[in-house]
């Protein structure tokens, strides 16, 4: 390759493709692999670095004549393990089946425009999930009734809140709070109620973000690591902040 207007078209791919893995819930060393291996299949050396909210991207040609840099927004987009081991297995068809750029870009839009899973199946597992995690801690079957309806309350907030575009971090603060004082209805009945209001919020633990954190920092990429670990920390503190609130209205109850 040693047209600048086709090294811009490969920069423009390859700069979304890794934005949309990093916005997706996928660690800096894969997004990383994955960028390198379809910049090797477009003929193209790619040299990247990767923040919070933005991903800075080099390309050269092979005789380095023509240097193009792309810079691109990460867009908070929801986690998606299919959809991330789908674009992973794109950056191997690319190299192992030597696609065109059209071909790629074909693909990729195909994947990207799957449907999503419906939001209410959605609501009904998490609540399954969360009330699970109930009974796993202790609870009776009372308090996991109760927590699988105070998840589901607290999680249908959250979509709502996030639908309307409201803060993410007070959004996590609003929803630990519906969830854990739907779940104080607990201390009406003969129940473990104690065990159904700290469990109403495990479904908010920012799990995804607090592995990548780690891994990051482990294979060398710092920066993004401890961002990501701090901004999941803050989440934490703001789940803390929506179950004390709840405590302390309720905390006579508990005593």
């Amino acid at each position: 390759m040693e047209s600048e207007d086709e090294l811009k078209r490969v920069g423009r791919f390859i700069a979304e493709y890794a934005a949309r893995l990093l916005g997706a819930g996928v660690h800096t060393s894969r997004v990383v692999r994955n960028s390198k291996r379809i910049g090797r299949s477009q003929g193209v050396d790619v040299r990247m670095t990767t923040l919070q909210k933005t991903v800075v991207m080099t390309l050269c040609t092979p005789s380095g004549s023509i240097v193009r840099t792309e810079v691109i927004d990460i867009a908070a987009l929801p986690i998606g393990f299919e959809l991330n081991s789908d674009l992973s297995a794109l950056s191997w068809e690319a190299c192992d089946e030597h696609l065109s750029l059209e071909e790629l870009r074909r693909r990729y839009e195909r994947i990207i425009s799957k449907p999503r899973i419906d939001p209410m199946f959605v609501l009904v597992v998490v609540g399954l999930a969360n009330a699970s995690f109930c009974k796993l801690f202790g609870g009776d079957w009372t308090a996991v009734g109760v927590v699988f309806t105070a998840t589901l309350i607290g999680f249908y907030t959250r979509q709502r809140l996030q639908l309307r575009g409201v803060n993410h971090y007070i959004v996590f603060v609003v929803s630990a709070f519906v969830a854990s004082i739907c779940a104080s209805s607990a201390l009406m009945f003969d129940t473990t109620a104690e065990i159904a209001i700290a469990t109403s919020v495990l479904y908010l633990i920012p799990g995804v973000p607090l592995i990548n954190g780690v891994i990051d920092i482990v294979e060398g990429h710092v920066l993004i690591g401890c961002t990501r670990l701090i901004h999941s920390l803050l989440l934490v503190f703001c789940i803390a902040a929506g179950l004390s609130a709840t405590l302390l209205l309720v905390k006579n109850s508990l005593l």
